[in-house]
């Protein structure tokens, strides 16, 4: 009897640890490789729509490679509870159009604009953001099924 009570608990510590490594596996992987990102609102449109569900990657703003005219997912300026994806205009040097203002992006910022510029709060509202806030840079559009591809 005890020797079966022992299997039986080894049995169960084995799928604990399992457990485990596996959502050690899933964090890091979210954290520091990818995830999956829904879009809202309506600044992107038509790239990306209210519902789009994207694909994420993390290791190119850990890199602090991010080119021009990439799709970032960055901690919005205004609320940093939440989320926003917009796409990179400028990085730190660039000149930036700002009405009757010449503007330089200044060291360790980005300027983000949405496509749908009649209906964005943005970079020309809030001016540059810190690279700090850009969480990731969207590569792939996996829903809806009829336009999974490339951002």
């Amino acid at each position: 009897m005890v020797n079966g009570s022992g299997n039986m608990w080894r049995k169960a510590l084995r799928a604990v640890a399992a457990l485990v490594q596996v959502g050690c596996l899933a964090h890091c992987t979210l954290e520091f490789a990818a995830d999956l990102v829904v879009c809202e609102g309506p600044s992107m449109e038509p790239t990306i729509r209210g519902s789009d569900i994207l694909l994420s990657e993390h290791i190119s703003v850990r890199s602090r490679v991010l080119p021009k005219g990439s799709v970032v997912i960055v901690r919005a300026p205004s609320d940093p509870h939440s989320y926003i994806c917009k796409r990179l205009v400028a990085g730190p040097g660039d000149r930036v159009p700002v009405p009757g203002v010449l503007s330089f992006v200044p060291k360790g910022h980005v300027w983000l604009e949405g496509d749908n510029k009649h209906n964005s709060t943005d970079s020309r509202m809030y001016g540059p953001v810190p690279f700090g806030l850009v969480r990731g840079r969207a590569v792939m559009k996996l829903w809806p099924p009829s336009q999974i591809g490339f951002v």
